[in-house]
């Protein structure tokens, strides 16, 4: 044996000895770094990955100010059919973009997914902006859903990685900020451009600046400690560490390493094929709960209607009645921008699953006010409006898209792409995939058919059935949505042990509650002595 062998062998044998000397200890010990103060790195990286969200929201806003001032700018006017098209394959190539992410986001870390993104954004905004056929138009369009796909899968799996365990929820949750701020930026874009001559290419070619400021932030931005344990760089693991969590001892960063190392060298990929990986998401009972409530919730959150108010909001506003659709549809996004700032304020203290029940249900109720409200609203199946004597109907149907909104964005919206945190370490850039493949599929949905559902089955049809959408979520919420603020993704992969582990996890809170609350009173009692 060769030197260099048997030092690799000694390195082994003392990797392996470390590992089960760790083991053999209470694991809960080797995270109590995370106790310690965050830093203001984290945030930086954190919000410097979430611009890959505004990608994703300046894009789903600025195509409904498109849509209301392209007119015949392609060649031809647009009907119902084409503009679903042009919607809807944006979401179809997410959905694409999304797959081709989680397939290598494990090989090759979570960042160079980010770098994809932002590139496929500017050469899709770039070819937009130039369009002047319906079929460039839609292959810039396409090019941008593979773009907004691969950010979208990759920035909450990177930011919940990079995440301490008490923000992880907040941390995220500045990934759906800037998505909610991208929609409002865009419209107010939208309302500025709208009166220029071909102001809708502007408003296209704009959406490249912020991939173009992500490429150039990205450097400054580390890998994952768990990818870099992972892809056995556990010494610039601990750098990472270090830097997120400035007052821990280097005892304390080394035990953390210790911590997901011990759970990495458990679930190695790198000798198990996709397949095997994709297997595990349904043979294992535990790991399918998981993706069974994190995939449900997304269903939901893009089923439940969301995306066709933001997508159509300029026609549906127009075909109303109000004289300003743009303008309008800009009071929307405001208010998902407003009240995605009360989810971080409130999701890291109330939690998820107190957040979720107390949200969908106002949702539910909303929808069923204006499918109510739209009978009272005279449109023919063209959506045209017969009669303008529809002020008070079509007010309560703002009024409501505003309430249902709100909500949205305090709760479902921002939640769903949390629900990454759900998946063990071996499955969870594969069940992320799934996360994001169950948005975009449901997005290809919602966006290909809501004008045409909205014409044969009337507009009270349309929303009734969304209504329908958040009230069965609320329900599904109730039995199987566990709430895992505060635990770190070590810990997580305990609860789907037990079933859906509502109960379980709520106890394991009790639990921890009770410790802290112990552990001051301990404190106190020693100041006083």
């Amino acid at each position: 044996m060769s030197d260099h062998s048997r030092k690799s062998s000694f390195e082994e044998d003392d990797l392996k000895d470390s590992i089960e000397h760790v083991e053999s200890m209470n694991v809960q010990n080797l995270d109590t770094i995370e106790s310690t103060r965050c830093s203001k790195y984290a945030w930086l990286v954190s919000i410097t990955a979430g611009v890959g969200g505004f990608l994703f929201g300046y894009d789903t806003g600025i195509i409904s100010s498109i849509l209301v001032v392209l007119n015949d700018d392609l060649g031809q006017s647009l009907n119902s059919s084409t503009k679903e098209l042009i919607t809807s394959i944006t979401s179809g190539g997410a959905f694409v973009g999304g797959v081709v992410a989680g397939l290598c986001a494990d090989r090759y870390g979570r960042k160079l997914g980010i770098y994809n993104g932002c590139i496929l954004f500017i050469i899709g905004a770039i070819i937009q902006a130039t369009s002047f056929s319906i079929a460039q138009m839609t292959v810039g369009r396409l090019i941008v859903g593979l773009g907004v796909g691969s950010a979208a899968m990759i920035v909450p799996l990177y930011i919940a990685e990079v995440a301490p365990a008490k923000y992880r929820g907040r941390m995220i949750s500045l990934d759906n900020l800037s998505i909610t701020t991208g929609q409002l930026i865009s419209y107010g874009i939208g309302a500025a451009f709208a009166s220029v001559s071909a102001g809708w290419r502007y408003m296209a070619a704009i959406g490249a600046v912020p991939a173009i400021i992500l490429c150039a932030l990205l450097p400054f931005c580390p890998e994952s400690p768990r990818q870099l344990v992972y892809h056995h760089k556990p010494d610039e693991a601990a750098k990472v560490i270090a830097k997120i969590f400035p007052d821990g001892a280097p005892l304390q960063v080394q035990q953390k390493v210790q911590h997901i190392t011990i759970h990495v060298d458990q679930t190695r990929n790198e000798d198990k094929s996709l397949w095997w990986q994709i297997k595990q998401l349904y043979v294992v009972p535990a790991n399918f709960r998981a993706m069974f409530a994190a995939c449900g919730l997304m269903a939901i959150s893009q089923l439940g209607g969301f995306n066709s108010i933001l997508y159509y909001s300029g026609t549906l506003f127009a075909a109303v009645g109000f004289d300003k659709p743009i303008a309008v549809g800009t009071i929307i996004a405001a208010t998902n921008f407003i009240f995605t700032w009360i989810n971080l304020l409130l999701v890291d203290r109330v939690g998820r699953r107190q957040i979720l029940l107390h949200t969908l249900w106002v949702m539910a109720a909303a929808l069923a006010v204006a499918a109510i409200s739209f009978h009272w609203i005279p449109l023919n199946h063209n959506l045209e409006l017969t009669s303008h004597k529809n002020g008070w109907a079509a007010d309560i149907v703002l009024v409501c898209m505003v309430v249902f909104v709100a909500f949205y964005s305090a709760g479902a919206g921002n939640i769903a792409w949390m629900s990454s945190e759900f998946y063990p370490l071996e499955v969870r850039a594969v069940g992320t995939m799934m996360l994001t493949m169950s948005c975009w599929g449901s997005n290809v949905i919602v966006s290909s058919t809501f004008l045409t559902q909205m014409a044969n089955t009337t507009p009270s049809g349309a929303f009734g059935f969304y209504a329908a959408v958040c009230f069965f979520g609320w329900i599904g919420v109730i039995f199987c949505y566990p709430d895992v603020k505060g635990m770190t993704l070590e810990d997580i992969r305990e609860v789907f042990q037990h079933g859906f582990g509502v109960k379980y996890a709520r106890d394991l809170q009790r639990e921890a509650k009770q410790s802290r609350n112990a552990a001051r009173e301990n404190v106190g009692v020693a100041r006083e002595v």
